[in-house]
């Protein structure tokens, strides 16, 4: 086959790496590198670390001796959903604080950016080594920097809220991370995609319980003592529905980074205090629904943490879980919970971005009767469609995090009393004498 029917360099690298043939990732990294940047490569290095769920990131020591930093995102069927990454300078025309890398690609299969390299830490980094060492008392310095963070989000999102056009909020590529994986042609919206390639027709071991996913997908979840209404298949078809692109328009939309977990975030030190930069914009826009900006870094720098996601081999040694079937009720206890950290990160992000853009969208007219299931249905999809949570998935999950895995996601895409709801509530009242948001 010649190269040229071949697929992009980057698509050859991503699934080179996923067989464990870095050195042919590197070569094919190597040659779309030197291609970008007309400069030959000397070495490259690809990072092998537990946040590249869907990229790779490393060195690459050019011909002109400089060193760069690169990551790269690659999804499955993006030829054919994504117009173009990295919609280049748009989040620092708006004042973000961004790093600005010094070459980028934004083609399908070929989209990579490289940066100057850094010495600072990513923020998942940092957070790892506090949960890690249970050394709450200093983590003062990382809550204050993602406060004023979260403060400077809301100050730049708020001058760029539109309403948005059905044209404008159907081409943002965000939807590749939620609707765009929950659909395939032929298929009930919300049942394909990464749903049927993970989930549809396969055999679940949770904890002690073994279940197929016909059974287990009618299930009503009764979690640590609360029983939570909708289903797994009840959830992800009412996400099809509620998530689908052009269900989105009018509901507000604003410019956003829109996939800020913290391995996409350095926590800078080379000033008077620690800012946080965020960098790879693969899924940045002008028109992102306003509801779904926000919803990758709400989840995955709170509630995937501490382990059970990026590191699900230990689960099993940090947290008890125990999954029982009564009728047609699955019954899951655990003891995972929010840490000192990641509660301080919900509580930042929803006092200083969510609260006031809720009330910013109420006070337009802009805010759905619905949104809370538009916000929860997205909380649920982060976990379920950015890896197959299944044990013998392909995804390294055991078990036990696959229990405590989809327990959390039930948690959050449906309502209970549970940490997320309170979150909610808290949101809700805006103000002591508006009562008139939707609770449901």
């Amino acid at each position: 086959m010649s190269d040229d029917v071949k697929p992009p360099y980057a698509a050859q690298a991503r699934a080179l790496a996923k067989a464990g043939d870095w050195p042919a990732a590197n070569d094919r990294l190597s040659r779309l590198i030197a291609q970008i940047t007309a400069t030959p490569v000397l070495g490259l290095k690809i990072n092998r670390d537990q946040y590249s769920l869907n990229s790779l990131n490393g060195q690459v020591t050019l011909a002109d001796h400089r060193t760069l930093f690169f990551k790269y995102h690659h999804e499955d069927g993006e030829d054919q959903t994504i117009e173009e990454y990295y919609r280049a300078g748009l989040l620092r025309d708006a004042g973000f604080h961004v790093d600005v890398p010094l070459y980028a690609c934004g083609e399908p299969g070929r989209q990579i950016l490289l940066y100057a390299l850094r010495n600072n830490k990513r923020l998942a980094e940092v957070c790892h080594e506090i949960e890690d060492g249970d050394d709450w008392l200093n983590m003062g310095v990382v809550v204050d920097a993602q406060q004023r963070a979260d403060r400077a989000l809301w100050a730049c999102s708020q001058p760029t809220l539109v309403s948005g056009s059905q044209e404008s909020v159907v081409k943002e590529p965000i939807h590749q991370l939620f609707y765009h994986r929950l659909f395939s042609a032929g298929e009930p919206a919300g049942l394909g995609g990464r749903v049927k390639l993970f989930y549809v027709d396969k055999v679940f071991q949770l904890a002690q319980e073994q279940l197929p996913w016909r059974e287990l997908s009618r299930l009503q979840w009764e979690i640590n003592g609360v029983l939570y209404p909708h289903s797994l298949e009840q959830l992800f078809l009412e996400a099809g529905e509620r998530l689908e692109p052009s269900a989105l328009a009018g509901q507000g939309a604003l410019t956003a980074h829109g996939d800020a977990h913290n391995a996409n975030v350095w926590f800078d030190t080379r000033g008077g205090q620690p800012e946080l930069v965020s960098f790879d914009p693969a899924f940045a826009g002008s028109a992102i629904p306003a509801l779904l900006a926000e919803i990758k870094a709400t989840f995955h720098n709170i509630f995937a943490h501490p382990c059970w996601l990026y590191e699900p081999e230990r689960a099993a040694q940090r947290y008890h879980v125990t999954v029982t079937r009564e009728g047609q009720r699955l019954k899951v206890s655990h003891n995972w919970q929010l840490t000192p950290l990641r509660r301080a990160f919900l509580d930042s992000k929803g006092h200083e971005y969510w609260r006031p853009l809720l009330a910013e969208l109420k006070h337009r007219g802009w805010l759905p009767a619905h949104w809370q299931r538009i916000v929860r249905l997205a909380m649920f999809c982060c976990p379920t469609l950015v890896l197959d949570l299944r044990a013998d998935g392909h995804s390294g999950h055991t078990p036990v995090s696959s229990a405590l895995g989809l327990a959390i996601a039930v948690m959050l895409g449906n309502g209970g009393e549970d940490d997320f709801t309170h979150w909610l509530n808290d949101l809700v009242a805006i103000n002591h004498a508006d009562s008139t948001l939707d609770r449901s």
